[in-house]
């Protein structure tokens, strides 16, 4: 195409300024035989492939077993409890990273060995007005549980931009989902009216339009009253394959009551039936059955084979006009066909058996929804993924429906309400005598730092680290000053000082790994400190209190403490609210009786800090009420109508409210953790021992919605004669996790 001279001088005026070209000049330059592609400021082709550990925190292979199970030489024992083969795996952490390292790693291997990824749901954070809060019960009182501050960080890289960001995100996630996808694998991506349209389009770019199958629209509650606007009751699934070869299993709906008064008749045994017209196999040519002419059709029809059977089994009809009818019979497998306008709550779907779990996630969806999905795109054993799993409901379902699954998600709530619930399951399924599945609860295990600070693997960008290292600076002179200590430098770790110990400050947008926390200690030692603070919004799952057991035996007193987000509020460091909590500690108690122990937990104690109580009081409106936590306890701030503050309620009367789960690994320490490292010089994925051991979760009581209860004490555990590890894990009601190591001697004293 020639440019006018008017449209080079523009060209090349944009070209020396550094600004981008109008799409008009792209395309004019570029051509424009390119099919339709969705635009947006930031965005790139270019998608993560850094390949991560992934660090095994938890293995739950057998819920609660009520005695001494004989183990068999095959996949499953006699009580259903699986031995070998694939482990179904929950995973903490950025998705990005767990997709790039699922389909760049070491597991893709035994993916693949297992036919493979067939399919995908994710139902991503398309509210721009979300956030991350949850609502935890205490007693008869509900706490708001803010969100933490990596979960605000989440949202700020998905909607920092508004739907600019939020595109971007998305589009690198469902390119990752696609090349992990199996050939004949399905994605369902759930949005609403915000993102659908935009959706659309990078489905079509990613997937490519001859694969887009449905949009399924969810009718999933009533209106409500809008100003100006029509109510929206419904949301949108949309169903892509990864080729022509898909799985799919026909959903069936059983018809309305409406329905079969209309479209059903009796015969004479009483049966209700529909029928479904037959036609002849020759176009246009006259076909006689049963000594009736038919009367010529112009479609494609049934075998002579075929009608006779329909006729020996008495399920032939014939209208008045003797047009032949095959009568479909109204049972328990019988439906008609799904179509793309599912109504809420789905229990029309035939078969049926799948119950509800209200978790009170924001933004969970009904079991039904998923078991629909599911059954009509997988296969048993085939492995079914969530990448925003919620409170669980795929991995649930899944589960329950005898596929395999990979699951995860950035908030250590989402993942702690989701083992709970999956133990559940496990449970429904030793009580009816069906064969269950272990799963494990994995993070990203000792990356390196600097692939979270900047999101890249161009780790040599100098303008963009400067950046990050600025901000840094920021952040650590912020800390310091909450936690009223003095800055110093020449230290690889730490960046503070107070009183006589140095401070070490973990980053703000990711969690305080093993690695890290092993680098301040090495550094420790190295310069002969034998007192240090580290400070993190998050650590990791498992951390402590192994970290700290490891520097008291190199001689240096770790004290770790969360960072309050009341750091970023001025007025709260001013008014000394800013409390840096210690991690919480446990206290139990074993009783042991010949070769049996049971454990008891005797004390948990928690020292969180939520909001400022000052400030609640000031701002607290007559005849209103708020739930706070200070110092760890859930206080109950109210003022009457007058307006006069009435005396604090404490709402957590005993410590064991705050315990929201516990569990046991009876023999720790016997089950070593191994990742796997690329060999630079062969090139091959190799074992290695982290120096870590795998918690199995071997007994467990916990809290759910139907039942607050919980027990204290465990049933008695026999064990071989000598000394044993046992591990105690405790998760309080805010999803955080603490363990306790114990020594026992079996047949002796503690």
């Amino acid at each position: 195409m020639k440019l006018s001279d008017n449209e080079i001088r523009d060209i090349t005026r944009l070209l020396e300024d550094g600004k981008p070209l109008p799409d008009k000049y792209r395309f004019m330059l570029f051509g424009d035989d390119r099919e339709i592609e969705l635009v947006w400021n930031g965005k790139s082709q270019e998608v993560t492939n850094v390949v991560l550990p992934f660090q095994t925190i938890e293995h739950i292979d057998e819920p609660r077993p009520d005695g001494e199970v004989q183990r068999q030489p095959d996949l499953f024992d006699a009580g259903g409890r699986q031995l070998k083969g694939w482990t179904n795996k929950l995973i903490w952490g950025d998705n990005k990273f767990i997709l790039s390292s699922l389909k760049n790693g070491p597991l893709r291997e035994q993916i693949e060995a297992n036919g493979g990824i067939k399919l995908i749901y994710i139902d991503p954070p398309f509210d721009v007005g979300a956030d991350f809060s949850m609502n935890v019960d205490i007693g008869e009182e509900s706490l708001s549980k803010d969100s933490n501050v990596l979960e605000e960080l989440a949202y700020r890289d998905t909607w920092g931009k508004g739907q600019d960001s939020f595109l971007q995100m998305v589009f690198e996630r469902l390119s990752l989902a696609h090349s992990l996808l199996a050939s004949n694998g399905a994605i369902y991506i759930h949005c609403d009216l915000r993102v659908s349209a935009s959706l659309k389009l990078i489905l079509d770019e990613i997937f490519g339009r001859e694969n887009f199958i449905s949009e399924i629209i969810w009718r999933n509650h009533s209106a409500h009253n809008r100003v100006k606007e029509y109510g929206n009751i419904h949301q949108t699934i949309y169903f892509y394959s990864k080729s022509s070869d898909f799985i799919w299993n026909e959903p069936k709906q059983s018809y309305s009551e409406e329905e079969i008064a209309r479209d059903f008749r009796k015969d004479e045994n009483g049966r209700l039936f529909a029928t479904s017209q037959l036609v002849v196999n020759k176009a246009g040519s006259k076909y006689e059955w049963n000594g009736i002419n038919l009367p010529p059709r112009k479609w494609w029809g049934v075998s002579q084979e075929r009608m006779q059977k329909l006729h020996e089994s008495g399920n032939l009809y014939y209208s008045n006009t003797g047009i032949p009818y095959e009568k479909r019979y109204l049972d328990e497998t019988s439906g008609k066909a799904c179509q793309d306008l599912w109504v809420y709550p789905l229990d029309g779907d035939v078969p049926y058996k799948l119950g509800g779990d209200n978790t009170s996630y924001p933004t969970q969806k009904p079991e039904g929804l998923i078991e629909r999905i599911i059954r009509a795109s997988s296969s048993p054993n085939d492995i079914v993924c969530d990448f925003f799993v919620g409170s669980g409901t795929t991995a649930a379902v899944a589960e329950r429906l005898g596929r395999k699954w990979i699951c995860s998600d950035l908030g250590k709530f989402s993942i702690h309400t989701s083992r709970k619930r999956l133990i559940g399951v496990q449970r429904e399924h030793k009580k009816m005598g069906n064969n269950y599945r272990a799963f494990e609860v994995l993070n990203l295990g000792k990356y390196e730092r600097h692939f979270f600070m900047s999101g890249l693997s161009e780790l040599d960008d100098q303008a963009r680290n400067q950046v990050e290292n600025n901000r840094e600076i920021a952040f650590n002179s912020l800390i310091l000053q909450a936690y009223q200590a003095e800055p110093v430098q020449g230290f690889r770790t730490f960046r503070g000082k107070k009183q006589n110990r140095v401070v070490a400050i973990g980053p703000v947008n990711m969690t305080v790994s093993r690695l890290f926390a092993e680098e301040v200690v090495q550094e420790c030692v190295e310069k002969g400190i034998t007192k240090a603070d580290l400070l993190a919004f998050e650590f990791e799952m498992g951390l402590f209190p192994s970290i700290q057991d490891d520097a008291s035996g190199k001689g240096v007193d770790l004290v770790l403490k969360h960072i309050p987000k009341e750091v970023f509020d001025k007025r709260a460091v001013d008014r000394g609210e800013a409390r840096f909590h210690d991690v919480a500690y446990i206290e139990v108690r074993p009783h042991i009786q010949g070769n049996s122990v049971a454990v008891e937990l005797t004390n948990y104690s928690v020292f969180y800090t939520q909001g400022i109580t000052s400030l609640v009081e000031e701002n607290l409106g007559n005849g209103k009420s708020q739930v706070v936590v200070e110092n760890g306890q859930v206080l109950k701030i109210s003022k009457d109508k007058d307006g006069l503050t009435n005396p604090r309620e404490v709402l957590t009367k005993n410590w064991h409210d705050w315990v929201d789960y516990w569990s046991i690994d009876f023999d720790f320490e016997s089950k070593k953790e191994t990742i796997y490292e690329r060999d630079e010089e062969s090139g091959e994925d190799v074992p290695k021992w982290t120096g870590s051991y795998i918690f199995e979760n071997e007994w467990q009581s916990f809290r759910t919605r139907q039942d607050r209860s919980i027990e204290l004490k465990s049933v008695p555990w026999e064990m071989p004669p000598g000394r044993r590890k046992i591990a105690i894990k405790v998760v309080d009601i805010f999803g955080n996790d603490t363990m306790k190591v114990i020594d026992v001697t079996i047949g002796g004293k503690v």
